[in-house]
């Protein structure tokens, strides 16, 4: 299926065409049919021979309506520009020309009707310079009559070769702009809207914009029928499960879960007025919502937006901006930030303005990570940005000199810390991820690289400097003659070496543990095998306890370590053997 918005003045003829093309009456309201006049929008298909299904969103040329026009434009990716040959170019074919440019549509077809009421080649001339002029270029033209048929077959042929033109929307998630919602008996609440993109099927779980509780799809209709699945692009009805009509208005959004974000601040590059020149309040137009802004000038075409509600926004989405105080339309944006930093800092705004010179709003991965340093999958996605490669720990992605910033600096904190804290084993990862700044504990572990190292929620620098006074303590702590002589634990505490001094000794690699109160300095395991070896093998406790001359608070564990390290063997009998 292909989606045409019609476009152009009142009266000049829209619906007339719609009805003509398609045998269906697009004006829905008995008030417009009473007056002439439509004021709301109305939808119509047929099928051509070549072109497939094409759906048609007629919208209302008066002025007064232009909210409504802009609701049924915005989701539709071409459009046909209506001008009546007897008036010609006019006001409302300006404004929604505009609309059109700003919203930057490029597929598009002039058709100049009620060819029967005057010569159609002066109003061909003048409504293709003003289409050339817009991002619609150069289109086809053509010029009928709805009323004696003359020119319908040559419409219906380049609507056909209109719709071969406009190319296949880009996979991705469903953001569906709802332009009408209502209630059938029997059925629930119904909404409709123009699919841009992604598949919508019966049973699918979606986010409604702004609502607290997701909905479900009970059943879609399109072209008047039930279907499974509908792809974009495509007009669709859907019936909902999970959410009250009085819930629901034109402007809402059926999302996707979890792959927008809605937001109410935006960086955008603005295509019309000066930023300078547009007013501190504007309306911001997008899909089918219509929204109260506040404008921020940063550079010369660029802005920031405050919206008065939020929005489900991507980089490179494009949006109105209109003045309806003045009935202008003061251009087009594109969505630069969803995301953008706060600007409370003196000249903040002009850095921001200088940022924003070098954007496009394409949702590119290394374009954000430079901005931005780190992201995660999530957020990424919800953004617009397509994720590929590995991520450098969980679903978080790093610019690399960000990255290897980080790095340094982390290896500096931990430098800091064992300088003010050298009894303790190593920086909190808890504590390091404070003070980096970072939003997981896991950025933090996957940061430790040599000669950093990371042990029980902590991070040290091997080859680090052992305090001075901890080993004169240590080696007054022994006898050298009689290394196999634990002190006890008040001499010890005489010593100045407490719980905390010990393990910072033992992971200095000056002591070995051999029970909580039992140490010995770091080579009496190997000068123990080495007075063992004189032993009869095997040999008793006994023996052992007498040949280190020691104690048996000391022989147990010594030799329990030895038999856990392979230096010995014991037997049933509780000897032990030396192994060579």
């Amino acid at each position: 299926m292909h989606v045409i918005a019609t476009a152009g003045h009142v009266d000049h003829g829209k619906s007339t065409l719609v009805r003509a093309l398609t045998g269906m009456e697009p004006d829905r309201l008995a008030e417009e049919r009473r007056r002439g006049m439509t004021i709301d929008l109305g939808y119509a298909w047929t099928t051509l021979d070549p072109g497939g299904t094409v759906a048609f969103v007629d919208v209302p040329g008066h002025e007064r309506f232009v909210p409504t026009m802009l609701a049924g434009v915005g989701p539709a990716p071409a459009a046909m520009i209506v001008v009546a040959a007897d008036e010609g170019w006019m006001p409302q074919s300006a404004e929604h020309l505009a609309a059109l440019d700003a919203l930057g549509v490029r597929h598009g077809l002039l058709v100049v009707s009620r060819a029967d009421l005057a010569d159609p080649a002066p109003a061909l001339r003048s409504a293709t310079a003003h289409l050339a002029a817009s991002s619609l270029g150069t289109v086809e033209g053509v010029a009928v009559s709805a009323v004696t048929g003359a020119g319908l077959t040559d419409l219906r042929a380049a609507l056909g070769r209109l719709v071969q033109r406009i190319p296949a929307p880009p996979p991705g998630p469903v953001r569906l702009w709802i332009d009408r919602a209502f209630t059938i008996r029997g059925a629930g609440t119904v909404v409709t809207g123009t699919l841009g993109a992604g598949t919508l099927r019966a049973g699918d779980e979606l986010e409604m914009a702004g609502a607290s509780r997701p909905v479900r799809v009970r059943g879609l209709q399109a072209l008047g029928e039930p279907v499974p699945e509908i792809h974009g692009t495509g007009r669709v009805a859907v019936n909902l499960r999970g959410v009250p009509r009085a819930d629901i208005s034109r402007g809402a959004a059926l999302l996707t879960p979890g792959r927008f974000l809605l937001t109410d601040l935006i960086d955008v590059r603005v295509h019309g007025d000066p930023t300078a020149d547009l007013p501190a309040t504007l309306t911001l137009h997008m899909g089918s919502a219509a929204v109260p802004v506040h404008v921020r000038p940063l550079g010369r075409d660029t802005a920031r937006l405050r919206l008065s509600q939020r929005l489900p926004l991507r980089l490179g989405d494009r949006a109105l901006l209109r003045d309806p105080g003045r009935q202008h339309v003061a251009g087009g944006v594109t969505v630069l930030d969803v995301v953008p930093p706060g600007l409370q800092r003196r000249g903040a705004a002009v850095a921001r303005a200088a940022v924003l010179a070098g954007l496009d709003g394409s949702a590119n991965l290394a374009s954000e990570l430079r901005r931005r340093g780190l992201c995660h999958r999530d957020e990424l996605a919800r953004m617009g940005v397509v994720v590929d490669g590995p991520p450098v720990a969980g679903g978080w992605f790093a610019d690399p000199g960000h990255w290897q910033e980080l790095r340094e600096r982390l290896t500096a904190a931990v430098a800091d810390h064992a300088a003010q804290r050298p009894l303790e084993p190593g920086a909190p990862v808890e504590a390091l991820r404070h003070q980096l700044g970072l939003p997981d504990r896991s950025l933090v572990e996957a940061l430790v690289t040599a000669p950093l190292a990371l042990r029980s929620g902590r991070v040290s620098a091997g080859g680090a400097q052992v305090p001075g006074d901890l080993v004169a303590a240590v080696q007054r702590a022994w006898d050298t003659d009689r290394p196999f002589v634990a002190p006890e634990a008040y001499r010890l505490t005489e010593l100045g070496l407490g719980a905390r001094q010990l393990a910072a000794a033992v992971r200095a690699g000056l002591l070995v543990r051999l029970a909580d109160t039992v140490v010995l300095p770091a080579d009496a395991p190997d000068r123990a095998v080495q007075l063992l070896a004189g032993l009869p093998q095997p040999f008793t406790l006994s023996e052992a306890r007498q040949a280190l001359h020691t104690t048996r608070r000391v022989a147990v564990p010594l030799l329990e370590l030895l038999d856990r390290t392979g230096a010995t063997r014991r037997h049933p009998d509780d000897r032990r053997t030396l192994v060579t």
